[in-house]
């Protein structure tokens, strides 16, 4: 399975994102080398998780690991075959689970064997091109492995490209900005208020023009 991850990546994802999207991207060489590490960015595409799986070598494929909702990537054989064969991600329950850190358990499993873990903090994609508020997940998983850095990244472009609710692909340019990695505060709205900042601070650093 790690070989065909690995040519799905160098044949659909690879020349989707390069060739039809194209991706313009500063600081990439902030990105980990390794894991475990968590990446966070904002939520516009489905396409977000390509983009950013695309920023890794291919030698990296199987240690990128997206979380996501086991809900909507597990409602059907065929999404779940292939959400957790080719796509590789970690399903999370966000109804159902009785304490917090039992959602984020194989999270934790994935980072204890050395994995990137994608995370989007504001949860669901949001309106096109619109940072959402962030909500406390990214805290509470912390918790577990404080002493892994996270890599506040910042994607434009997308919510033009694919937006929510649409299944018609344009070939609108996207742009990732990568910030420095930040580890986990015990202080909730400290932790949070620096994640906004961070976040923030990359918006503004691409200067990028708003959404029409």
């Amino acid at each position: 399975m790690n070989a065909i991850r690995i040519l799905f990546s160098l044949l659909i994802i690879r020349p989707l994102i390069l060739i039809v999207i194209g991706i313009s991207g500063r600081y990439r060489f902030r990105l980990p080398k390794k894991g475990p590490a968590i990446i966070v960015a904002n939520h516009n595409s489905h396409l977000d998780t390509l983009v950013l799986m695309t920023l890794f070598p291919l030698t990296l494929t199987n240690r990128i690991r997206p979380v996501a909702a086991a809900d909507y990537f597990l409602k059907n054989r065929f999404l779940a075959w292939f959400s957790l064969n080719i796509m590789h991600i970690l399903p999370i329950q966000r109804n159902g689970a009785k304490k917090i850190d039992d959602l984020f358990a194989n999270v934790h499993e994935a980072l204890k064997n050395g994995d990137i873990v994608i995370l989007y903090p504001e949860g669901s994609r949001g309106e096109p091109e619109k940072l959402q508020n962030y909500k406390t997940g990214i805290f509470h998983l912390g918790r577990g492995c404080p002493d892994v850095p996270i890599y506040p990244t910042f994607m434009h472009g997308l919510g033009k490209a694919l937006p929510k609710g649409d299944f018609l692909l344009v070939p609108f340019n996207c742009n990732v900005v990568v910030g420095d990695p930040f580890y986990w505060n015990p202080q909730k709205k400290e932790f949070m208020n620096e994640l906004n900042k961070r976040m923030t601070d990359l918006a503004d650093e691409g200067d990028f023009p708003p959404w029409e």
